[in-house]
């Protein structure tokens, strides 16, 4: 999946906590999702609000509610380039119902 060719809207005030999509969740660890841009930098995309998460990256995605403040240490085991906001993913790259 690109960003390049998608929209992006960012927030005015970053939120504390955000929602981030990820593989898999487990009682203690999580595998959060970071996708490739076109230009091969790695994106890890969070939403600013569950609802968001849910209208934007599809209702069986899914997610972990972590600090903003926290993003650094994903950073250290699933190293990203660059964060994206509210992003729209396509219907052909969302997660389908198990």
């Amino acid at each position: 999946m690109s960003t390049d060719s998608a929209r992006v809207t960012a927030p005015e005030v970053i939120p504390p906590v955000v929602y981030v999509p990820c593989s898999a969740v487990a009682e203690d660890e999580v595998t959060v999702d970071v996708r490739e841009s076109r230009n091969g930098e790695r994106v890890l995309l969070v939403y600013s609000a569950l609802d968001r998460l849910i209208e934007l990256a599809g209702p069986h995605q899914p997610w972990v509610l972590l600090p903003t403040a926290q993003l650094e240490q994903v950073n250290e085991y699933a190293p990203f380039d660059m964060i994206v906001f509210d992003m729209e993913i396509p219907e052909e790259h969302r997660r389908k119902a198990a």
